[in-house]
């Protein structure tokens, strides 16, 4: 009899073990244990030390902590016709256990599948251009329909990225004739206004200098100035009616008077001959 009992200690012992591993489990701070009974879910439960009946209850671990998943390249077509491949990164977290358990075989590869379908649908609908220069906006798009679908499951979208566009060698060949295209056409269009804002300036001062006789003429001995600091054999320049018109008037005081044509008119007698002649 004491052999006997001697040979079933270690069997106790054995079953004793079996039966605080299964019944006894410690959460860490991040985990959470949706508890099902019989089959039927009771509650969440956890962290720390967690209590379950041996073959009756039954429990499965949610981490809760943020997860990264990278989504792997796509191909995505955009509304122009342009044919690129998509990479991004997708970042959420588990904030409901019993619905991450429950309302969804397995999270994971579900979250994973509906963000590539969700990330081809967005960016077919725009340009290559709005891709390349509003990724941040995309990637907001993007995210906010994910958050939207996955809040059934009890999971939160916390951000997506779209981290590459890869195009082909032709349209990057055709994206930097584009790009050179552009700046050719801004640097017509400053030159453009460049022209016009100094004939502007010209048309202002031809303005002033008509108005003010006096500064015409400051202008034009300033022009025979530079013209004559210059190492020139000859110099050509037009002379203003304006300042040979005293010379005339002088003439004509001094008993030389011209006609309208410029002829000279010499002053006869009454027989036709010229006096003083």
């Amino acid at each position: 009899m004491n052999f006997l009992s001697l040979s079933l200690i270690p069997a106790v012992l054995i079953v004793g073990l079996i039966v605080i591993t299964a019944s006894v489990k410690i959460l860490r701070e991040y985990e959470r244990a949706v508890v099902f009974t019989l089959g039927r879910f009771q509650r969440v439960k956890g962290p720390g030390l967690v209590l379950l009946i041996p073959f009756v209850q039954e429990m499965v671990r949610v981490d809760l902590r943020i997860r990264v998943i990278e989504i792997p390249s796509q191909d995505v077509i955009s509304r122009d016709n342009v044919s690129m491949k998509v990479d991004a990164v997708l970042y959420f977290n588990v904030v409901n256990p019993e619905r991450a358990i429950i309302q969804v075989q397995n999270y994971l590869p579900a979250t994973n599948m509906l963000a590539q379908t969700t990330l081809r649908a967005v960016l077919g609908q725009h340009e290559l251009d709005e891709m390349l220069s509003e990724r941040k906006k995309l990637s907001v798009d993007v995210q906010s329909i994910l958050d939207a679908q996955t809040e059934t499951w009890g999971i939160k979208v916390s951000n997506v990225e779209i981290r590459t566009v890869e195009l082909t060698d032709n349209m990057v060949k055709a994206i930097a004739k584009q790009a050179e295209a552009e700046r050719d056409r801004r640097a017509k269009i400053i030159h453009a206004e460049a022209e016009f804002q100094a004939s502007q300036t010209l048309v202002d001062a031809a303005k002033i200098l008509g108005s003010i006789p006096a500064a015409m003429q400051l202008r034009y001995l300033q022009t025979l100035a530079e013209i004559g600091g210059e190492q020139n054999s000859t110099v050509v320049f037009p002379m203003p009616i304006d300042i040979i018109k005293p010379f005339l008037e002088l003439m004509e005081k001094a008993g030389n008077p011209t006609g309208g044509n410029g002829v000279v008119r010499v002053p006869l007698t009454k027989d036709g001959v010229p006096l003083g002649g």
